[in-house]
């Protein structure tokens, strides 16, 4: 069921997405349909998503494509028999904003023969990758400066690929009948990037996704969810699909052009080599003050180092997995429109864009506000979702969440096992 728009007061993003996890975590969980007749069917697809040379990379802010390290992939699942088929979907890239975000669910909807609103989208946040809001390319295009975020062909092109696969795994989608949890401690990846406070309180250097200063490297992790989660999907004693979840930024070392899923996608992609029966999924759980910059210098064999230790958890979460029935599936939504934040203003903003002197970077990033600004003026809504399986929940959230409403999350629903994925929309 999808409530109405929520219109709420002037509010931070940190506010907004805190009352959205406060509304959102104690929905009701009405079952569908429960007991060993469900019918339940889950469908996986996969499609290549990599960027072709000389595309944009996070959105035009570092080195455009030169060569590819390894490929990106927009991987999926579709729970049919719930009501409306169920899509879940996560993606190695950037994010995907605004219009951009609102188009490729429809386009999953429209292949699996569903409404937008029963389809998440998430990504996986790698910076060695696309970064796209269509309405964003539109006001660089007609700056005629040469500024770009995306090309508009091959993002329509990703969704001709993907609508394919969607359609061609529906005919194969398997008789779902058990689910199974598990969780693993992460050693040495996650660390705090706020934690070099001043005594007003103020962040004074921030420790980044990779850190060589060894004050920075010497302070504590900080606040941070230790967790590796997996939720595993089965079709009678065979698991045929498993989400992982894990809050973390998902760089070791970007920006030279070299197109990679990094360190989590290389874990995930060795995962699926050891399972190739079990569609493995990857998603981004609430990272925004997160990173592995006290363990990660920003080599490549940093890089290394963090594949092995993330696979080892992955694993390590599956160890624990102990499949129960599925009783209860239930698909809840919940619309947010929030306010603009008072300190960007589109005058200013869109002064930025077209000030020549200003840096490329430094021309994007106020388009991106200005299509912000406008679609929020225009009352389109962010649409927060949650499956509900048993006694566990996957959130989608928006944006670049903190850590803490991951944490809160989990507190709201002390009983269920929630396992939450941030980058989606907005």
């Amino acid at each position: 069921m999808t409530s109405q728009p929520l219109h709420l007061p002037r509010l931070s993003r940190r506010d907004w997405i805190r009352q959205s996890i406060s509304v959102g975590a104690a929905l009701g969980f009405p079952a569908l349909a429960c007991g060993a007749e469900l019918g339940l069917r889950l469908a996986t697809f996969r499609a290549d998503v990599t960027p072709p040379e000389g595309h944009p990379l996070c959105g035009g802010w570092i080195t455009p494509v030169k060569s590819v390290a390894d490929r990106l992939e927009a991987i999926g699942l579709v729970l049919l028999g719930a009501g409306q088929p169920i899509v879940i979907c996560a993606v190695d890239w950037t994010g995907i904003l605004n219009r951009a975000h609102v188009e490729w669910r429809a386009a999953l909807a429209q292949a699996a023969g569903t409404t937008p609103e029963r389809v998440a989208v998430q990504c996986v946040h790698q910076h060695d990758a696309p970064f796209v809001c269509l309405d964003t390319e539109s006001l660089l295009a007609a700056q005629q400066a040469g500024l770009t975020c995306v090309r508009p062909d091959y993002f329509q092109d990703c969704l001709a690929r993907l609508q394919q696969a969607v359609r061609a795994a529906l005919p194969a989608a398997r008789p779902l009948t058990h689910i199974a949890t598990g969780a693993a401690k992460v050693e040495r990846i996650a660390s705090n990037r706020r934690v070099d406070l001043g005594p007003d309180g103020r962040v004074r250097k921030m420790r980044g996704s990779a850190c060589r200063d060894p004050d920075l490297i010497a302070l504590p992790e900080g606040l941070i969810d230790p967790l590796l989660k997996t939720v595993a999907f089965y079709s009678g004693a065979e698991k045929i699909a498993a989400c992982h979840y894990y809050a973390t930024h998902p760089m070791s070392h970007y920006g030279q052009g070299e197109v990679s899923s990094d360190f989590p996608g290389l874990a995930r992609k060795l995962r699926q080599q050891q399972e190739p029966g079990c569609t493995h999924l990857y998603f981004t759980g609430c990272a925004g003050n997160i990173a592995a910059g006290k363990y990660n210098d920003g080599s490549p064999e940093a890089r290394v180092a963090l594949t092995t230790r993330l696979h080892e958890a992955i694993v390590a979460s599956e160890e624990a997995l102990a499949p129960q029935a599925i009783e209860h599936v239930s698909w809840a939504t919940h619309e947010i429109v929030p306010e603009v934040n008072p300190a960007f203003t589109k005058e200013r903003e869109l002064a930025q864009l077209k000030n020549p002197k200003n840096a490329p970077a430094n021309r994007i990033r106020p388009a991106m506000r200005v299509t912000w600004i406008e679609r929020l003026a225009a009352r389109v809504p962010i649409v927060l979702s949650a499956l509900h399986v048993n006694q566990t929940t996957l959130l989608h959230l928006p944006a670049e969440s903190f850590v803490e409403y991951q944490l809160r999350a989990q507190r709201l629903a002390p009983a269920r096992f929630v396992a939450t994925a941030a980058y989606g929309d907005g």
